[in-house]
């Protein structure tokens, strides 16, 4: 099953459908595909960017593109249940490799994040990659809770 709205289905922008994140906090720029097991997003660094400074964005803060990928996929999954998106803990990584340090302005990234395990209790792990041109920048494996609404939901 592959996901997808129309752009003005939440919120003012396209991502609100997907992300709690609002702002200039929120990195993501669009979902490309999503489906029960994966999801692949697309993030353009710009030169005005959060976390971006002259020479580009650094590649540390591609551990919070993967986060948000994968929250993207838990709000996916929220709003097939008939909920939105909810607010997420990204609990660790296991492993975190970039392949350079930094991501360059103007480029435009491709974020992945297959569901590796997922537990009853909202933690979930996530395998994932971020790519530009065909060529991977970095890889990790991230674990995210999912905050519980109160009675239990």
């Amino acid at each position: 099953m592959t996901t997808s709205l129309p752009d003005d289905a939440f919120g003012a922008h396209p991502m609100d459908a997907w992300l709690p994140h609002r702002g200039r906090m929120r990195l993501i720029d669009r979902v490309d595909q999503c489906d029960a097991d994966a999801i692949s997003c697309t993030a353009i660094v710009r030169r005005d960017g959060l976390f971006t400074n002259a020479e580009g964005m650094p590649a540390w803060i591609g551990i919070e593109l993967m986060a948000q990928t994968a929250a993207a996929w838990a709000g996916a999954r929220a709003r097939s249940g008939g909920g939105a998106p909810r607010v997420g803990f990204l609990v660790g990584s296991r492993r975190y490799d970039a392949h350079a340090p930094l991501f360059a302005i103007g480029a435009v990234l491709r974020v992945t994040a297959v569901c590796a395990l997922a537990g009853d209790n909202g933690l979930r792990l996530f395998d994932c990659t971020i790519a530009h041109d065909a060529r991977t920048l970095a890889t990790g494996r991230i674990g995210v809770l999912e905050a519980r609404r109160p009675g239990g939901e």
